[in-house]
């Protein structure tokens, strides 16, 4: 891991940016000089570790005593993408705007992107344990489908906090049943782009039995602030 940059914060939050091979990532750590647990903060698909939501949730949470890592995966952010994922999005965008089944594409697009960004994330979490700033447990926050398969294939994950979605692919819709870790759940109950019913649906059928949904009206970037005030709870009570 190279460390490319750092900011020290008003808020006492430290803010690095680094390169771990081909990954792009940026990591914010509190004040406090005891090892943080770590939360793992994902951006949804195909955007970048720079949102502007993501970092202010990250830069809140970091205040609060976690460490916090943000990555751009493979085909996401700043990483080289392919014209055909360009056109997979664009055919995505299209179809759900127009109303129009969407099964198909996403399963061909997302699934494969899914499968890609997870090792990823555990090639940054192996980097991220090693500092001595770090020192675990690990939660996850942030795009549901590649949550579902990280916490399946990586029992480092203690606890998970998702942005419900309808749209998961197949296979990761299977894995939830294999979810036993504390989850808390956040749903838009008029998320434009994903049927509501299938995320309860799912829900339901994860395996754990500490799960929590939050529902708030609202369309898809329409979260309320005050969640991140029960995320720092849910994490409090699981990492801490």
């Amino acid at each position: 891991m190279h460390f490319t940059s750092e900011q020290l914060l008003e808020d006492g939050v430290l803010e690095r940016e680094f390169t771990l091979g081909e990954i792009p990532g940026t990591l914010w750590t509190p004040a406090s000089a005891a090892p943080a647990p770590l939360i793992l903060m994902a951006h949804n698909n195909g955007m970048s570790k720079a949102q502007p939501r993501l970092v202010a949730r990250a830069r809140y949470t970091a205040a609060r005593g976690y460490a916090v890592a943000g990555i751009d995966a493979a085909g996401c952010g700043d990483r080289p993408r392919s014209a055909a994922d360009d056109r997979a999005r664009a055919d995505l965008r299209r179809a759900m705007q127009a109303g129009e089944p969407v099964d198909g594409i996403f399963e061909s697009f997302v699934g494969p992107l899914v499968h890609k960004a997870v090792p990823d994330w555990q090639t940054a979490l192996d980097a991220l344990l090693a500092l001595p700033e770090i020192g675990g447990p690990v939660g996850y926050s942030g795009w549901m489908a590649v949550g579902i398969r990280l916490a399946a294939v990586d029992p480092r994950i203690a606890a998970a906090g998702f942005f419900a979605g309808g749209y998961v692919p197949h296979a990761q819709r299977e894995e939830a049943r294999q979810i036993t870790i504390p989850l808390l759940i956040l749903l838009q109950w008029d998320d434009e782009g994903n049927p509501r019913q299938r995320a309860l649906d799912l829900f339901d059928a994860f395996g754990s039995k500490e799960k929590t949904l939050h529902a708030n009206m609202g369309g898809h970037t329409g979260t309320p602030w005050f969640e991140l005030e029960d995320g720092d709870r849910f994490f409090g009570r699981h990492l801490k």
